[in-house]
């Protein structure tokens, strides 16, 4: 078998015509690890033992004719995922030595599903990051050129899946970690809803903006993950009552007759222009397809970032509270620059006499926000914008610059902060480097997003080219 090739679409057809076992397939990545992630470091562990019990039990069943939807299927898990009996560390010397006690509830889905957990994915400490270079590990480099970053904070959930160490990742995306190196590393991504996927068993990083969600080669294996991960949790007040569709049922029924919203404030200035050119010819190709574009405004865009560097570190600073050394983990002295930055951030924001000032008005204006987004989805289905200003850029250009840094997070925040779901998909390379658009969507209808996403994918299937590793 050819894992470069494969898909979770193709693996399954393959397991279940049994062209190779769960174990052959789960050694074979196994091998790819050992092989590429020393240039890359993906991995923070690496859980072969377990991976390959797992799989031996998926061929038990696979030979009963179990049928679960994910039956001998390898996943690896963003390190901020509580797995029973794994370490999980948040890529933080904190917790280098925390071993949970129980599983995060998509975790617990995924295993019910058959899943093979390959091990734990690097990322930046707490998601803490747009780059991949604040993990206490280590920094994890772009599959695509080991010069660049791939992105953040889901780095190693990116680079993992680009550079076939495994079929699918786990993520999650606080103001842009899955989305932002999804199109760094030419994979899928997908922010869901807020609450459409449970939280519960997650490290949290802000309670507000967290978001749980996947990273995979193609729209239709992001589709099938979902149809798992996503739901009502008892353990989450903040997952509503809302029905879980099937995601790939209206996958392939094209675009013809959609309304796609192309907000202006998206295409401004500074923007790099072969990204911009990229996105265009992004929806000139949906235009063909039957498509109709709509310029749209979303007038207090200006202000996302601004409210989102209040917001954020105002519950990460309550959030890591937490972590004071007593009950698990070291004491806080060990947090990196970037944590103790955002620390020091969030608690002057919500101190005495400034909290009204900060806090409280950043608060009115995410509700602006999302009333933007309430009116634009009463004239479009969906809107498509760039999902970063710029290609990749080189590890250590922004390190020095925190503002710079933020700043990569401009077309992404917004969405942590009105809750609409987001889906990264591939639409091309600028100078050898991957780009994404991102397809955006009223809240719960990931299954418009990835009917939009599919029906580019299938005129354009950038997920065939390959890093060369």
């Amino acid at each position: 078998m050819d894992i470069k090739t494969l898909t979770i679409t193709q693996a399954k057809k393959d397991l279940k015509a049994k062209k190779y076992s769960s174990v052959e397939l789960t050694r074979a990545y196994l091998e790819r690890i050992k092989h590429v992630d020393k240039q890359l470091n993906a991995f923070i562990t690496v859980t072969e033992d377990e991976a390959l019990h797992m799989a031996e039990e998926a061929d038990k069943k696979l030979t009963k004719g179990n049928n679960a939807s994910l039956l001998g299927i390898p996943v690896a898990m963003k390190d901020m995922y509580l797995t029973k009996g794994t370490k999980t560390t948040a890529a933080s010397k904190v917790l280098e030595n925390f071993i949970p006690q129980y599983d995060a509830t998509s975790v617990k889905k995924l295993k019910e599903a058959g899943v093979v957990i390959l091990g734990k994915l690097n990322c930046d400490a707490w998601a803490h990051g747009s780059s991949g270079e604040n993990s206490d590990f280590g920094p994890t480099k772009n599959p695509f050129n080991s010069d660049y970053v791939p992105g953040g904070s889901s780095s190693g959930s990116a680079v993992s899946v680009a550079a076939d160490m495994t079929l699918f990742a786990t993520g999650t995306d606080t103001g842009g970690s899955i989305r932002q190196p999804a199109s760094f590393c030419n994979v899928v991504g997908l922010k869901p809803t807020y609450g459409r996927v449970s939280r519960f068993g997650i490290v949290a990083m802000a309670s507000s903006l967290d978001s749980v969600g996947h990273i995979t080669k193609t729209v239709e294996d992001n589709a099938l993950v979902l149809n798992i991960t996503a739901g009502q949790d008892n353990n989450d007040g903040t997952t509503p009552d809302v029905k879980v569709k099937d995601y790939t049922k209206n996958l392939k029924t094209g675009v013809k007759g959609l309304k796609i919203g192309v907000p202006k404030e998206y295409f401004i200035q500074g923007i790099n222009p072969k990204i911009k050119e990229l996105t265009e010819n992004a929806l000139k190709t949906l235009e063909k397809q039957g498509a109709q574009l709509v310029e749209i405004s979303l007038p207090h865009t200006k202000y996302a970032v601004a409210v989102y560097y209040i917001i954020m570190p105002s519950e990460v600073s309550s959030n890591l509270a937490r972590y004071d050394g007593i009950r698990y983990g070291r004491d806080r002295s060990t947090f990196g620059s970037e944590a103790k930055r955002r620390i020091m951030l969030g608690t002057f924001a919500l101190s005495a006499g400034y909290y009204d000032a900060y806090y409280n008005k950043a608060m009115q204006v995410r509700t602006l926000l999302r009333k933007d987004f309430e009116k634009a989805f009463e004239k479009v289905d969906v809107m498509i914008t760039p999902v970063s200003p710029t290609p990749p850029f080189k590890l250590e250009e922004k390190t020095n610059d925190p503002l710079a840094m933020y700043l990569s997070d401009i077309f992404t925040v917004t969405l942590n902060l009105t809750g609409n779901p987001g889906l990264s998909v591939p639409i091309g390379f600028v100078d050898g480097l991957p780009a994404g658009m991102q397809i955006i969507g009223p809240h719960f209808s990931e299954d418009l997003l990835y009917r939009v996403g599919y029906a580019y994918e299938k005129e354009n299937p950038l997920y065939l080219k390959k890093p060369n590793l």
